[in-house]
């Protein structure tokens, strides 16, 4: 099986803390995650071994993507382990403080491409699709979590 890594970064401006409470509101990563549903309630989604569900898509191209948090450091980092049936790997927000009031967002992929050949072909065709989406998603997560009510 192939594997491909992908990491994105974006500043925040606000304090790290808060940056870190606004990164993982799971369930409302709907509302700058393009495309993106998650589904966790506080408990599941804020220790080691707990899961997270999303259905990420649109209408007959979505699909579930299981998780299960393997790393909980807040408020620096959360790592994850993709459980699903298309998206296999790992995964990784990072936070880390660019000052009093001002932090820099890490989203990585580990990301075990999935369809064997056919997805190893595919791959540098989807590359810049799925680079540009967690681009734009961390760009609204900057917009949207300095006025995250927490």
């Amino acid at each position: 099986m192939s594997a491909v890594d992908i990491r994105e970064r974006v500043t925040v401006y606000a304090r790290p803390d808060r940056v870190w409470e606004a990164l993982t509101a799971w369930e409302r990563q709907t509302e700058w995650v393009l495309g993106t549903r998650v589904y966790a309630t506080a408990l599941e989604g804020r220790s080691v071994g707990g899961g997270l569900t999303a259905i990420t898509g649109i209408g007959p191209l979505a699909f579930t993507d299981t998780m299960v948090i393997t790393e909980w450091s807040p408020p620096a980092l959360c790592r994850v382990r993709h459980t699903g049936h298309v998206v296999r790997g790992t995964a990784a927000f990072e936070v880390a403080a660019d000052g009093p009031s001002r932090a820099i967002v890490t989203w990585s992929e580990h990301i075990i491409l999935p369809f064997g050949r056919v997805g190893e072909f595919a791959w540098p065709l989807a590359r810049p699709l799925v680079s540009w989406a967690l681009r734009l998603s961390l760009r609204r997560f900057a917009r949207w979590a300095p006025s995250y009510p927490g």
